[in-house]
């Protein structure tokens, strides 16, 4: 398997995913700068956390024209698969790779802390290593993660099977209270129609070793990689 991660000014994930990564498949990652409008043969395409381009107009909607994102949605359509964490996932929006936005979350404040998620599907290459109810603890850090869409878009979302997880408690019961950011549907991370494009806020690179405090999320890229590979 080979995967590129696409580093943006503004980006503070890419290291922390290129471990991550180098851990699940025993290699490097290919580092790829923002400018770059070709991007290798790869199997993965990684958008990593941060605030690309400081933010500026809004999350992620500078960045989504970005000559390595011209190349990145041309990857998409060939059906190569894209990961967007966080910032990564608010520029998949912007790109028009996923539906929906991303706004400010409901109480106007930045969290950073670990949250519970429930995993809604396994039945995808991003989510091959988890059950259907699965609850994973994994951290997040975001102001924007409040995910939008209207009653349309949130039919289709269910109907598809493209929600890929929800915010929860340890139990892995979805109540509102929990849903830090008031995300409709308490939605943590949507797929494209084909699951070949994943979006989600919380990060699980940030804890993929037991010296991070936990490993949920290195089922994750352990997952990915065998589906890749």
């Amino acid at each position: 398997m080979k995967s590129a991660i696409v580093v943006f000014p503004g980006s503070n994930c890419d290291r922390d995913v290129q471990v991550a990564l180098r851990q699940a498949m025993g290699s490097e990652p290919i580092m790829i700068w923002h400018k770059d409008s070709e991007l290798p043969e790869v199997d993965l395409i990684v958008l990593p956390g941060g605030f690309s381009y400081g933010d500026y107009l809004r999350c992620g909607a500078m960045s989504a024209h970005a000559p390595a994102m011209r190349a990145t949605v041309e990857a998409a359509a060939k059906g190569v698969a894209v990961l967007g964490i966080c910032n990564g996932f608010q520029i998949l929006t912007e790109a028009g790779l996923l539906p929906g936005a991303l706004a400010r979350n409901r109480d106007l404040k930045f969290h950073c802390r670990d949250v519970h998620l429930r995993v809604e599907t396994g039945q995808s290459l991003f989510t091959s290593r988890f059950q259907e109810g699965q609850c994973l603890r994994i951290p997040v850090a975001n102001r924007d993660g409040c995910y939008l869409a209207d009653e349309d878009g949130c039919r289709r979302l269910e109907d598809n099977g493209q929600i890929a997880f929800r915010y929860s408690d340890e139990t892995g019961s979805v109540r509102p209270e929990v849903n830090l950011n008031g995300s409709v549907s308490s939605i943590a991370g949507i797929f494209n129609e084909q699951k070949t494009v994943l979006g989600l806020m919380p990060h699980p690179e940030r804890l993929s070793d037991p010296a991070l405090g936990g490993d949920d999320g290195r089922a994750f890229f352990d997952g990915l990689v065998e589906a890749l590979s």
